[in-house]
Order: structure tokens, then C-alpha cells, then sequence
């Protein structure tokens, strides 16, 4: 259609929200890729990876030398280029630059033809898009009060999250407040509300065992990540052993990745991250062949507008999606409001489907003048003995 005349990769300081409870955490710079072509488009992505802004940056760089006098049309031939051409191939750091690429190509293709990029991928199968959101932090008397003002807002379905550090093989301490935490937030906001428990892959079988029959009555729409990725027989027992549905999917980067789990079927609910699984393209294929298995699809996302957006693309036209993450700032975020082409409106837990041409975000690069990432990073969790600990 046109040549791609050039590809900029641009630093973004945000405040992402703290769903995690952890004070002060910025996680690293939000990363915005623009795309232009020789007629005139403009498309944009965002490949936000926490602690990781320089990689990522550089590797948007990489794939530029590239990208640059490309038919900006030949979205599949781009990735599989960017992906093949390598020998070292995958990883969170080029898939995460990848997706931010995939994203602008798509976000060219909607504008190209003034439609939403879910409509140039058949057309939507659905009429409004479930979302749920994060109350943030471990203590039970501000995730009760969090909880409810984010149903006050309109949502329908929150997701919490373990305390960080657990021990190795046995934690009462963390199953029996983990079951206090939801079982308080539970009958706060009442059986109509959906909950989910993170547990970002923190625990051993044995733990994830225990908890995972500590929550059986208190109806959770799924429980995330309750042991480490990739090992699909460590999934397997907690699966096997347990009724609550599971869920992992954010730290696999490709349908590579997510293979062996969706054939062994360990879990019920798969969470490919758009913006570090290969964008659009990769994510949908993903859902794909996890629909061949009766898997649900629940996108993983605590990041900004741009793969907000664009998974909301793809949670329109995919038949065996469930619901999306979101971490829609409450309130107001002047980098949010700068970005969305149209404001996200929550009813009753929904959002209408985007109409916007493309993905529906916009970006001026005063932003990046405006609000300069600053380089910050986190300090590491400890364990009891003063050994290093997982959040």
C-alpha cells in the first residue's frame, strides 16, 4: 500500500498503577513505537516491559534497519522476518519490541480503511467486552475499601493478589490469609461481583495445592498462576488435584511457548500478554489453538492505553475470549486521556466495542518531553533468612 519511511521508538515516565501494593513502584518507562508512512499514516504501539525500557528500545531500533522502506501492508511477512531473522529468536526483550511493531502495522491497516482493527479480522463476535480490574496491596481492610470504590466506578469482576516472598514448601501463614483476604472482599462486594487470586507463579505444588482447596467455596472465576511458567507437570498436580479453574499464560511469549500447555490442557483459562506475545497477530493465534482445546482466553494486561487498546481488538472477534485486564487509571491520567482516541466508558463491567479507526490511540511526542522517564527501578523482595524472594 505505502512504504514505511520510518519507525521511533519514544520513552514514556508514567506512574502505572500499583496493583501489587508495592509503594512507589513506576516499573520502568511506558515505550511507544511510531510507525509513518510515505503517504501520510501514522500507526502506534506500546511495548512496555518493567525494568527492561532501554532493551526494549534498542531492539525497536534493531528492528527499524529493517522495517524502513517496507510495504507497510505485508503485516504477516514483517513478523515473521522479525521473528525468523534471528538466531536467537523469542524472549520477553524482542517479542515485547515485536509486538509494539505488530500493534502500529495493524493500527495503519484500520486507518488505511477508517474501520477498528477488529473488523479487518472478520468482525466482532460479541456486543461489549467484560473487564476486570485490580483493588491493589495485601492489607484486607484497604483491599476491602479499594475493592468497593472500583465497583463503585462499574466494574464487575476484581482480581487480587498473594503477598509477596512465600516460603518454599510450606506457608499456612499465606494460604490462611490469602483465604481471609478474598473471603473478606467476597462479602463485601457480594456474589455477583467475579473475583480472581494472582499468584504470580510464586508457589510450589504443595502451597498451590493447599490454597487451591482453602478457596473452593468462595467461587473464583479462576486462580493465576499458582506455580512457576513452563513447567507443565508442576501445573498438572495443582490441576489435578484441585476444583478451581486455573490460569498462566503472561510470561509465555509465542504459540511456542504456550504449546505443551495448551495440549497437556493445564489449565482452563489461558493469559497471553499482547504486548509481549507478538502483538495482535501472535495473540490471535494463540487463542486459536487454545479455542481447539475448549480453553477460555483472559489477555493479561497491567499496562498502558496502547496495549489496552489493542487487546480490546482482539477481545471482540475471538470466540473463546472470557474477560479482559485492565489497569485503567480511576480517575483521571493525563497520559490516558492524551492517548485514547475515545474515552473507555465502564457499565455494569463492560466496554462497548472501539470504533475508532485502527486501535484507537493517538500519540504526540510532547508526551515524552512532558512526563521523561527517569530510570527508576525496584528494590528486590527477601525472604525470612535474607535470601532473595519473588514478588
Amino acid at each position: 500500500m505505502a512504504k514505511i519511511v520510518e519507525v521511533t521508538p519514544f520513552k514514556v515516565g508514567v506512574q502505572v498503577e500499583n496493583i501489587t501494593g508495592r509503594p512507589g513502584r513506576t516499573g520502568g518507562g511506558m515505550v511507544i513505537v511510531r510507525i509513518r508512512t510515505d503517504d501520510g499514516l501514522e500507526g502506534y504501539g506500546e511495548g512496555t516491559l518493567a525494568h527492561k525500557t532501554r532493551a526494549v528500545f534498542g531492539a525497536v531500533e534493531d528492528f527499524a534497519e529493517y522495517l524502513v522502506g517496507q510495504d507497510d501492508s505485508l503485516i504477516e511477512r514483517h513478523w515473521q522476518v522479525l521473528y525468523r531473522n534471528s538466531f536467537q529468536r523469542g524472549g520477553v526483550i524482542m517479542m515485547t519490541a515485536q509486538s509494539a511493531i505488530d500493534q502500529a502495522l495493524w493500527d495503519i491497516a484500520g486507518k488505511r480503511f477508517g474501520v477498528p482493527v477488529w473488523q479487518l479480522m472478520g468482525g466482532a463476535v460479541r456486543d461489549r467486552i467484560l473487564l476486570y480490574t485490580h483493588p491493589g496491596g495485601w492489607d484486607r481492610d484497604v483491599v476491602v475499601e479499594h475493592s468497593l470504590a472500583r465497583v463503585e466506578e462499574g466494574y464487575r469482576a476484581l482480581k487480587l493478589t498473594i503477598r509477596p516472598a512465600p516460603e518454599m514448601i510450606r506457608d499456612t501463614p499465606l494460604v490462611e490469609a490469602s483465604y481471609e483476604l478474598v473471603a473478606a472482599v467476597r462479602e463485601a462486594v457480594g456474589d455477583d461481583v467475579k473475583l480472581m487470586l494472582d499468584c504470580h507463579g510464586k508457589l510450589s505444588p504443595s502451597i498451590a495445592i493447599e490454597l487451591g482447596h482453602a478457596l473452593e467455596p468462595l467461587d473464583l472465576l479462576f486462580l493465576e498462576e499458582p506455580v512457576p511458567p513452563r513447567n507443565v507437570e508442576a501445573m498438572l498436580l495443582v490441576r489435578n488435584a484441585v476444583s478451581v479453574p486455573l490460569a498462566t499464560g503472561e510470561r509465555m511469549y509465542n504459540r511456542w511457548d504456550f504449546r505443551t500447555t495448551i495440549e497437556s490442557q493445564a489449565v482452563s483459562v489461558l493469559q497471553p500478554d499482547l504486548g509481549h506475545a507478538g502483538g495482535i497477530s501472535e495473540t490471535r493465534r494463540i487463542a486459536a489453538a487454545g479455542e481447539t482445546y475448549f480453553m477460555g482466553v483472559a489477555p493479561h494486561n497491567p499496562r498502558g492505553p496502547g496495549v489496552t487498546m489493542a487487546s480490546l481488538q482482539i477481545a471482540a472477534c475471538t470466540p473463546n475470549f472470557i474477560i479482559q485486564e485492565s489497569a485503567i487509571p480511576p480517575g483521571s491520567s493525563e497520559t490516558w486521556d492524551a492517548m485514547l482516541v475515545e474515552p473507555l466508558t465502564i457499565t455494569d463491567g463492560y466496554v462497548d466495542l472501539p470504533r475508532a479507526p485502527g486501535i484507537g490511540i493517538q500519540f504526540d511526542e510532547s508526551l515524552a518531553e512532558r512526563f521523561p522517564w527517569d530510570g527508576s527501578d525496584t528494590s528486590h523482595p527477601t525472604v525470612a533468612d535474607g535470601g532473595v524472594g519473588d514478588w
